[in-house]
């Protein structure tokens, strides 16, 4: 259902003669479907640009299009108009004349607002057009929040928290206080600098006497300024409000999730509640579409890995497996490895546990398990989809295994994923399941092991002299080595002072070839296949680890601590 703002969009796209009354409808049932901004799938279907758009927007209210980042405002102008409403209304002022207001908002074609500020300014409002990004920009570079300066705030709202921690306490009491203004604010400014600082995740930590907050970055955690200890309970009861949650149940775990813009940017956050002795902990996992990119080529693996790869991938029929423990990077691998082959004369179909990014021209079906929708079933009805390719989100059992091979030998491409520690040792596990040798060697066309590491900040990496001991850690001799440094960072503000920004992909490729099959078709141990296999070209992760340190991409703490 289109909202009054998307509704007026409508009608100036069709005045214009933009598109047909049939488009229209076309973009309309896809906006229903996927509960995208009329605008974003607008410009997905390549009817319409985003500038154009703007200018269609002023063109209809009689205004003009601004860029701001030409623009430089006065702390005079931006003076009259307080952060708060700043932030309500997505609103930057411009230019004040002694009597008009010059101010360009989001949803410019919401036409309450106009007359809402010039009521609550006491000025008239003249209107110009500026793009979402823009005002979000400018909103975070004059009108900034801190978790300090919140936290600071916070700590002279009373709250009792016995009458919230108590078990009478009614879920009322609960609601009105997760709904108090400085709450909300808080649980706004905590999601909008994570995003700022790139975090993966969350975590919410009640203890005895104390309330933890901690980011997620680059794959390790760090601690924000925490807030009083009386918070926790309106403050999780915040989020488990974003989430559809039941508050008054603070017993059992809870999974939800969270779909919201944050600095203007679409994110979706998976949400999970755990009773502890303390409270609830909470975790939110950060999925933010605007920042991952889907491109092989930018995950930090060597070239000839991704020439090979994108020639695996192309194969008609097979299964490309990608493995390694939790948090490695495999499913940012399989989209990548999706999105490579996402052509339109192709049908792609993906299960997945939860869905994690939406990819434009793929039919992703989620997992849910309370109603009975596994992985086996989706790939039962997968196949009756007529589908070219297939991602199925893991390989948990012998039957998901079994179903994989069928689909690869009757002319289907499947990705998904394993969790081994080496490319090798996957077809070891493969065994174990119960998949007959002479199966896996007729399917399986290759096995992408990998890990992350982080990468030294470019801004603040230091060179040195790595000692004996350095060399003998990663069994290097100085030969070896020759006149190349490490690396490591000794942190700065563009790192949050951690010496590390950024995270890249250690990888090693198994491809199955003939000497390979025979070896696996007279059950070789993994030993003699890894070995076989470093014979044909394969390098290990362990060498591409030390590669990173070598190019001065990581450090030796780095590659030690999660590869070697």
């Amino acid at each position: 259902m289109l909202n009054n703002e998307e509704q007026a969009l409508r009608d100036i796209i069709l005045s214009e003669h933009i598109c047909d009354e049939d488009q229209m409808t076309e973009v309309i049932e896809e906006q229903e479907r996927t509960g995208k901004p009329l605008a974003e799938v607008l410009v997905n279907y390549e009817i319409i640009s985003n500038d154009k758009i703007l200018e269609l927007i002023a063109e209809n209210l009689g205004t003009e299009v601004i860029d701001l980042t030409q623009v430089e405002l006065t702390p005079d102008v931006l003076g009259l108009v307080d952060p708060d409403q700043a932030r309500t209304y997505g609103l930057i002022p411009l230019a004040f004349d002694g009597s008009t207001l010059t101010v360009t908002y989001k949803n410019p074609l919401d036409y309450q607002t106009a007359d809402e500020l010039s009521f609550s300014l006491g000025y008239d409002i003249f209107l110009m057009i500026a793009s979402e990004e823009q005002i979000d920009a400018a909103i975070e570079k004059y009108y900034p929040e801190s978790i300090e300066s919140i936290a600071d705030m916070l700590s002279d709202f009373n709250i009792d928290p016995t009458t919230l921690e108590s078990d009478n306490a009614s879920t009322e009491d609960i609601a009105n206080a997760a709904n108090e203004t400085p709450i909300v604010k808080f649980v706004n400014v905590i999601l909008s600098q994570a995003i700022k600082d790139k975090a993966s995740d969350i975590h919410f930590e009640p203890f005895e006497k104390e309330f933890k907050i901690r980011y997620r970055i680059d794959g390790a955690l760090y601690e924000m300024p925490p807030p009083p200890q009386n918070l926790a309970i309106p403050v999780i009861s915040r989020i488990k409000i974003l989430s559809g949650l039941n508050i008054s149940e603070r017993k059992m775990p809870q999974d939800g999730r969270i779909e919201l813009k944050v600095r203007g940017k679409p994110i979706d956050l998976r949400v999970s509640t755990l009773p502890t002795a303390y409270g609830e902990s909470v975790v939110l996992r950060i999925l933010d579409r605007s920042v991952i990119n889907l491109d092989l080529s930018v995950l930090g693996m060597p070239t000839d890995i991704v020439e090979k790869l994108k020639l695996m991938i192309e194969m008609p029929n097979g299964i490309l497996l990608v493995t390694g423990p939790t948090g490695s990077g495999k499913t940012t691998t399989l989209y990548s490895c999706l999105k490579e082959v996402n052509k339109i004369g192709d049908k792609l179909l993906t299960a997945e546990d939860p869905v994690e990014y939406d990819i434009e021209g793929i039919i992703q079906v989620p997992v849910n398990h309370a109603v009975g929708m596994t992985f086996q079933k989706a790939l039962k009805a997968f196949l009756r989809q007529d589908p070219d390719r297939i991602m199925i989100g893991e390989v948990r059992d012998l039957e998901t295994a079994q179903m994989s091979i069928q689909a690869s030998l009757t002319g289907h491409f499947v990705f998904s994923t394993l969790h081994t520690n080496d490319a090798s040792s996957t077809v070891t596990r493969l065994v174990e399941m119960g998949v007959a040798p002479f199966l896996i060697t007729s399917s399986l066309v290759g096995v992408l092991a990998q890990r992350l590491i982080r990468r030294v900040c470019p801004f603040c990496k230091e060179g040195y002299v790595p000692s004996d001991e350095d060399l003998e850690s990663l069994e290097l001799t100085r030969e070896d080595v020759g006149e190349r440094q490490f690396y490591f960072g000794r942190g700065c503000a563009e790192c949050n002072n951690t010496g590390y920004k950024g995270r890249k992909a250690v990888v090693e490729l198994l491809e199955i070839s003939p000497s390979l099959v025979k070896l696996i078709n007279s059950n070789a141990p993994t030993s003699v296949i890894k070995e076989k296999a470093c014979q044909e070209g394969m390098v290990t992760i362990k060498e591409n680890g030390i590669r990173s340190i070598l190019d001065g991409e990581s450090s030796l703490e780095e590659v030690t601590r999660y590869i070697l």
